[in-house]
């Protein structure tokens, strides 16, 4: 049997909510990055359905010269309205907020 390598992961930083300051070792995917969100549940201590905690991949900081991102932090996301759904690149638009782009009053 062949060996597998082993899984590349990442410190990463997390800013905002309960999980400020704190450096967690992340997955990266098979292009580098980290997932785009990072979602923690959890447990209720009455033993009812666990919160979940959700965490947007921010860029870090840019370089210099290029501008080229130079690695990925979490900032926190309370008003996460995605619901953990895939986001197709066909799929209907959510609702946009009043004046952005494709609202009727352009």
């Amino acid at each position: 049997m062949a060996e597998t390598e082993a899984v590349k992961s990442q410190d990463t930083p997390f800013e905002g909510g309960p999980m400020d300051g704190r450096v967690l070792p992340v997955m990266v995917g098979p292009t580098g990055h980290p997932p785009k969100t990072y979602r923690i549940p959890v447990p209720a201590p009455d033993g009812g359905p666990p919160t979940v905690l959700v965490y947007r991949r921010v860029p870090r900081g840019h370089s210099r010269r290029l501008g080229l991102i130079q690695g990925w932090k979490y900032a926190y996301d309370p008003d996460d309205t995605s619901g953990g759904k895939l986001r197709w690149p066909w799929s209907k638009p959510g609702t946009t907020p009043h004046g952005g782009p494709g609202s009727p009053d352009e």
